[in-house]
């Protein structure tokens, strides 16, 4: 009996105690730092992003682009989701828009390679 009569007391909260915070107060570190992350990580890429596909937009025949993964060519032909791309004489391959890494413009030249 005096075992209940103590756990009825301590469940009951104290005059001095302070009140549960509300439920945004308890999230406004997370909401804090969901905005610190998109300021600083996915505002940049969505415009690296942007800017890009306005590069690859631009691309017509007689181009000069290196691929993402090093590949030097000339673009012989645009498609909507394909480009093609000649890397030596009768030599023609098909890669996606999104693997043109740098365009070298159409008069530019590959780095020389005597170097």
């Amino acid at each position: 009996m005096i075992f209940g009569a103590f756990l009825s007391q301590a469940q009951q909260p104290t005059p001095g105690a302070a009140a549960h915070p509300s439920m945004f107060m308890s999230l406004l570190p997370l909401i804090v730092i969901f905005g610190i992350f998109y300021l600083i990580l996915i505002l940049p890429q969505r415009k690296k992003q942007k800017k890009h596909m306005e590069m690859v937009e631009k691309l017509k025949a007689g181009d000069r682009i290196i691929t993402t993964a090093g590949i030097f060519g000339t673009v012989m032909g645009v498609q909507k989701d394909r480009i093609e791309l000649k890397i030596a004489a009768n030599t023609k391959i098909d890669i996606a828009k999104s693997a043109v890494g740098v365009i070298l413009g159409a008069t530019d030249a590959p780095p020389d390679k005597t170097g």
